[in-house]
């Protein structure tokens, strides 16, 4: 019997996914991830002063160094990426189950959800916020967001290793899966009439999701039907907009004060 067509793409997308690598670069990301005992790391190469700084790092790794000459640094990264002499070729990482991370995970009852969020450096820059801030988890769609990459880690400066970065199927239905876990959704919205402040004082303890869009376009429609609540950081000035990773740390802190 021949097996439907969507079969067929569900099993492709799973071995494309098993064969998926990246490649980490800089110091301070290949440190961690070489100090992470849930990477899994396939190579490391790095020139002479590299692995000399990285020497503790890599005794607890276990892997060895392919040793590069440094003006001819062979991996496969972008002209322009600030590799420091090190990278190291790893596998994406495995956080588990959406609903245990976000329901039970480590940290506060506190999630960060990205709707369409594209730049690596902003989504970098979140994880370390969320971090900073104990959320539990940095959600984002599957697809039109920003991947595992070299640049997200480097702007993650570490926390890509120990911040969960969960990549769902569909957006509302993750946000819905939140709400029947007892979370308060909401979106940020520069428009919108109610603050965060008065949100926050309102879910109680409650736990809180902040769903941030891209820049420019904000929230898609559907994200924005999800949500429980649309909320706004007040501004002082005339120009009231945020950079989406700033918006996201305003957001974050609100949130843990509030608590």
């Amino acid at each position: 019997m021949k097996k439907p067509t969507w079969v067929i793409d569900k099993e492709r997308a799973r071995r494309s996914a098993a064969n998926e690598t990246l490649w980490l670069f800089g110091l301070h990301a290949v440190r961690d991830a070489l100090q992470n005992p849930a990477r899994q790391k396939l190579r490391l190469l790095a020139t002479r002063n590299a692995a000399d700084k990285l020497t503790d790092a890599i005794a607890a790794s276990g892997i060895e160094p392919e040793i590069e000459d440094p003006r001819k640094f062979s991996a496969p990264l972008a002209p322009d990426s600030v590799h420091q002499g090190a990278a190291l070729e790893v596998k994406p990482l495995d956080w588990g189950r959406f609903d245990d991370v976000c329901a039970a995970g480590a940290g506060a009852p506190l999630v960060v959800v990205l709707d369409r969020v594209t730049d690596p450096h902003n989504v970098g820059a979140i994880l370390r916020s969320a971090e900073v801030f104990g959320a539990r988890a940095v959600i984002a769609p599957r697809h039109h967001s920003a991947p595992e990459t070299g640049a997200l880690a480097k702007t993650a400066s570490g926390a890509l290793e120990r911040q969960p970065y969960l990549r769902v199927t569909n957006l509302a239905e993750s946000m819905m899966a939140l709400k029947r876990m007892g979370f308060t959704v909401l979106g940020l919205d520069g428009e919108a009439d109610m603050t965060l402040a008065a949100a926050l004082g309102g879910a109680g303890d409650r736990p809180v999701a902040l769903v941030l869009g891209a820049e420019g376009p904000g929230l898609r429609e559907k994200t924005r039907q999800t949500c429980d609540q649309l909320v706004r950081i007040p501004f002082g000035g005339q120009f009231g907009s945020l950079n989406v990773s700033n918006a996201a740390a305003v957001s974050l802190y609100a949130a843990t004060m509030a608590r």
